[in-house]
């Protein structure tokens, strides 16, 4: 299989097309008859330890600023992971909220990569509204790209 890798982002993007911030990763995974939201449960139904630690951490320091907290684990119709089903279809899922800081959609999109596999990458698009949300964003960027490629990483 093949190893993460960064791809170009075409802005503005249909997930959020006021986004002033965007990366995209991908993989090939074996995964022939898999759905964007069978993968999107997949990949953030379940993550590693540190990242729930992480995510933790994070969650007590935005709440002495009032923003909203992420639980990881949840996993129903209207939720993956920490994140709000946005809009689903076979080939593709968006997730994500907007916040006073900053709107973020995170698109999972899926196509064939062969008979037996698939391309999976991953878009995190972002609209910063004030300096909190510049500062956010800069302050988690190192840990955001390790987060993405460790999730897709387990997919290969």
């Amino acid at each position: 299989m093949s190893k993460v890798s960064l791809e170009p982002v075409a802005m503005p993007h249909p997930a959020l097309p006021s986004a002033n911030w965007a990366d995209r990763y991908a993989v090939i995974a074996l995964a022939p008859d898999a759905t964007a939201l069978d993968l999107a449960r997949k990949i953030f139904g379940r993550s590693p330890r540190w990242v729930g630690l992480l995510l933790a951490l994070r969650n007590r320091i935005v709440g002495l600023f009032g923003l909203k907290s992420a639980e990881l684990g949840i996993a129903d119709s209207q939720t993956i992971g920490a994140f709000p089903v946005v809009s689903a279809r076979d080939d593709q899922v968006v997730l994500g909220f907007d916040d006073a800081h900053l709107n973020f959609r995170i698109v999972l999109d899926v196509a064939a990569a062969g008979p037996q596999a698939r391309k999976l990458a991953i878009t995190t698009l972002v609209e910063r509204h004030n300096l909190f949300g510049r500062l956010y964003i800069f302050v988690i960027t190192p840990f955001h790209k390790l987060i993405v490629r460790t999730m897709l990483a387990r997919m290969r």
